[in-house]
């Protein structure tokens, strides 16, 4: 026997492939399910630009140090800051979480799918200024769409709540799944994002 345990890596868990399948291979085909996204786009733009009336929001907004020029960022809707990627989803999902008026998804645990789109904004606009060929709108849509999938159904059946956690743990594993893959990544590198999410 050795004395150190072998350096394998073991195989994901079944949960993490299964997410993973669904946000890189699944083709969404539900005009109701766009139609719904569409809505909720606006929406959650609307709750976000309305906080841009609260100062307690809009103090937060901007760069984390003054000054930095990012010529190809992202933009942050309403506002002159075009950021990196992180910091702009960072300044979208403080936006759109403000007013609390946005979606809500109730099951065994509750949230808010909207505040994906912190870092599906984020990345969505950054990869158009940064690539020969700008994402579309109806991209943007069906990571709505899958990242409001994967949040809620991770949500009928588990609650974080009860033990301790924030249901904030959702938007992280779905926002990992959804934008993972805009980024370009892997299969494995997806299923590594949404592990560590």
């Amino acid at each position: 026997m050795p004395a150190f345990p072998p350096n394998v890596r073991p195989k994901p868990d079944k949960v993490l492939t299964l997410i993973a399948d669904y946000a890189t291979k699944f083709d969404i085909k539900s005009r109701p399910a766009y139609e719904t996204a569409r809505y909720c786009l606006m929406d959650t733009l609307g709750c976000g630009l309305e906080a841009l009336e609260y100062p307690a929001c809009t103090k937060l907004l901007g760069p984390i140090v003054p000054g930095p020029i990012v010529p190809n960022g992202a933009k942050v809707p309403g506002t002159r800051y075009q950021l990196d990627p992180v910091q702009a989803a960072f300044n979208i999902g403080a936006m759109i979480r403000w007013l609390d008026f946005n979606d809500t998804w109730l099951a065994a645990e509750w949230g808010h799918p909207s505040d994906n789109l912190g870092a599906i904004l984020a990345v969505a606009d950054w990869l158009s200024r940064n690539k020969k060929q700008p994402l579309l709108v109806r991209d943007v849509l069906t990571a709505m769409i899958k990242a409001h999938e994967i949040q809620g159904v991770i949500a009928l059946e588990n609650s974080f709540n009860r033990v301790g956690l924030d249901h904030v743990v959702l938007v992280k594993v779905a926002s990992a799944a959804v934008v993972a893959p805009l980024l370009g990544c892997t299969y494995e590198q997806v299923v590594n994002a949404i592990s560590q999410a």
